[in-house]
């Protein structure tokens, strides 16, 4: 098909790689003049009604995702009996490309890459979706070192039963979890389980399992402990192998329980590498984002004086503190101060906006617990005034945005980021629901006035909840070029 031009627009100039199901080529946008990456399905699989809708499917699910960390869909359409699907062109290589060329990554780069991927698959988690093919080969490496992941084709929504006979195992065996090897109910914890699986492999060069068929490599997942990833790489922390021990556990409830999780634990383990090198900071997400291109590699090569070698002592003393912490240890006791200041998870995100239209950006509303408190963020519309002008009128115009629990919590403090600091806004929990009108939430349980970058309320719960409100009654002005007022925010956390 080189040569082709699909709908009068895409000219396919190269091929790119092959699968089962369909080609992808290189090609040219025409009609704005740059390369993108176009998946055309094979004519006779197209034949296939179910796996024409799966192709179908997987457009429609990566074009409701808009992240740093997962390559966008441009556009989808058939011309002459070839669907296809137009992505982002990412100039690079695959990881599994890179794992082929190099061996086992620096450590902290595989942390880097882990998390970056963490990032994109909570986005993914947060519209209910499930990736359930997360390996190398479906991660691309772009010319800046930005991990994106990409080829949602056998991905399906929680609430939906998708397109799969049960008990069908769709995957890669080097990767698959457990529950999906034995054809089981999936949900986000097996992508958390793959992802350690290529945690494991970027940190070991090699997957963990071998056999004479894939069935077989399947059945190790199933019954055979990962081998110990310091046995194979002594020289990485106890925090690394921490993550890659809990994150393959074979039963999803011993797994962390969402994404975020795990991207809390990879950050201190990239602190704790960071330390270990002679290069570290306050905090694992901008360690990450100050890794210069192409190649994430955090340590410094500089002297250092011996002020600076003390003050590194104490960092890394408190940040294996914290690892100990973390893996189950404590200080001074426990009970009911254990689990103090701990996040509850996992939270889904949702906007709320009864007084309105309905919603706000609702399309990056999971950004606000993608786990990522610094680099995406949900946001409000634009409004006339800090009182939210073309609200309704009422006792309390505004808009909101609330998080879900998994099961009815108590917690003592919500903790939320924002890059627009200095709006007025009430918490509310519910039970049950949730609510459709702010009326329906009962009295604020908490309260912020003039809010931090870094705001923490004091929440007073007397009753067990799943839903928590952020009601938002004084807007900051907006920090871009629209003008006006706005909300933003960048991370929510509920802490016990």
């Amino acid at each position: 098909m080189i040569g082709t031009v699909l709908s009068g627009r895409y000219r396919l100039e190269a091929k790119l790689g092959s699968g089962g199901m369909s080609t992808v080529y290189l090609a040219r946008d025409q009609t704005l003049d740059r390369a993108v990456a176009v998946k055309v399905m094979h004519r006779e699989m197209s034949e296939q009604e179910d796996q024409l809708e799966r192709f179908r499917q997987e457009a429609r699910s990566v074009a409701k995702l808009s992240h740093p960390n997962v390559v966008a869909v441009i556009d989808a359409g058939e011309d002459g009996g070839h669907p296809y699907i137009v992505f982002e062109y990412v100039e690079g290589e695959t990881l599994k490309q890179r794992i082929n060329r190099e061996g086992a990554l620096p450590a902290q780069e595989a942390i880097a890459y882990a998390i970056e991927i963490a990032r994109g698959l909570s986005m993914a988690h947060a519209r209910n979706m499930v990736h359930r093919d997360i390996k190398p080969q479906n991660i691309l490496i772009d010319a800046e070192g930005r991990a994106k992941l990409t080829d949602f084709g056998i991905s399906r929504q929680l609430e939906q039963d998708g397109m799969t006979a049960t008990g069908r195992v769709l995957g890669t065996t080097d990767y698959v979890a457990p529950e999906q090897a034995m054809g089981r109910k999936v949900d986000p914890r097996t992508d958390i389980y793959s992802l350690g699986v290529v945690l494991y492999e970027m940190l070991v060069g090699q997957v963990p399992f071998s056999a004479d068929s894939q069935v077989g490599v399947a059945m190790k997942h199933v019954n055979e402990e990962l081998p110990d990833v310091q046995r194979r790489r002594p020289e990485v922390s106890a925090a690394v192998a921490l993550v890659v021990e809990r994150s393959t556990a074979k039963d999803p409830e011993e797994r962390y329980q969402q994404v975020g999780e795990m991207i809390d634990d990879l950050s201190t383990a990239l602190e704790v590498e960071a330390a270990r090198a002679g290069s570290t900071t306050g905090e694992a997400t901008s360690v990450l984002d100050a890794v210069p291109p192409p190649k994430r590699n955090l340590a410094s090569g500089r002297r250092w004086s011996l002020a600076a070698v003390l003050g590194l002592v104490l960092v890394v003393g408190a940040v294996l503190l914290m690892v100990f912490v973390i893996s189950g240890g404590g200080v001074g006791g426990g009970g009911a101060n254990k689990d103090k200041g701990k996040a509850i998870s996992p939270l889904t995100a949702t906007d709320y906006d009864p007084q309105g239209d309905g919603q706000e950006v609702g399309s990056k509303v999971g950004l606000a617990v993608d786990g990522d408190p610094t680099g995406t963020a949900w946001e409000t519309e634009h409004y006339e005034s800090d009182t939210f002008a073309g609200t309704k009128t009422g006792p309390d115009p505004g808009v909101g945005i609330y998080v879900t629990a998994s099961t009815p919590v108590k917690p003592s403090k919500m903790q939320v980021r924002t890059p627009t600091p200095g709006w007025d806004a009430q918490v509310f929990a519910a039970s049950e629901g949730p609510p459709e009108d702010l009326s329906g939430w009962g009295e604020p349980v908490g309260i912020a006035v003039d809010a931090s970058t870094n705001e923490e309320i004091d929440l007073t719960v007397d009753t067990p909840a799943k839903y928590f409100l952020l009601w938002f009654n004084k807007a900051s002005e907006a920090n871009d070029q629209y003008g006006g007022f706005q909300v933003e925010i960048s991370d929510i956390k509920l802490l016990r």
